[in-house]
């Protein structure tokens, strides 16, 4: 079964980024790495999706449907899969309505690839 993580971010650098920090996991299959710039397009594929989707990170900021708009939405969609946010703006209240609309973390920009890596590995862990 392939597992696919969804990266939702609306600057077209973000995929080349994740793509180069988890490259070793993408040649080898151990997940996939869907990337959408629009939470619109990020629900069209969480409801149509048929790889087992194990993960959603969505960056807050962006056009249209804001990220914090797609979590609600998004967790409604599918229950059983943590969506993490991502943000340039760590404050309190971000992280409280992050928390409140069911994110499993909120982290921070620039990423730190390390604690990414962890909760993919125990998102991993959690369903082989």
């Amino acid at each position: 079964m392939s597992v696919l993580i969804l990266v939702v971010d609306d600057e077209a650098d973000v995929e080349m980024l994740f793509r180069q920090q988890f490259r070793r996991d993408l040649r080898s299959g151990r997940f996939a790495m869907e990337f959408v710039q629009s939470a619109a397009a990020a629900l069209e594929l969480i409801r149509d999706t048929s790889a087992s989707l194990i993960l959603i990170l969505s960056d807050i900021n962006m056009p249209g449907m804001s990220g914090l708009e797609l979590l609600p939405r998004a967790r409604a969609a599918r229950p059983d899969v943590p969506v993490i946010m991502i943000t340039a703006y760590g404050d309190a209240d971000t992280a409280r309505r992050a928390r409140e609309g069911g994110a499993e973390a909120l982290l921070t920009k620039p990423l730190d690839f390390a604690a990414l890596r962890g909760a993919i590995e125990a998102r991993l862990g959690s369903v082989s």
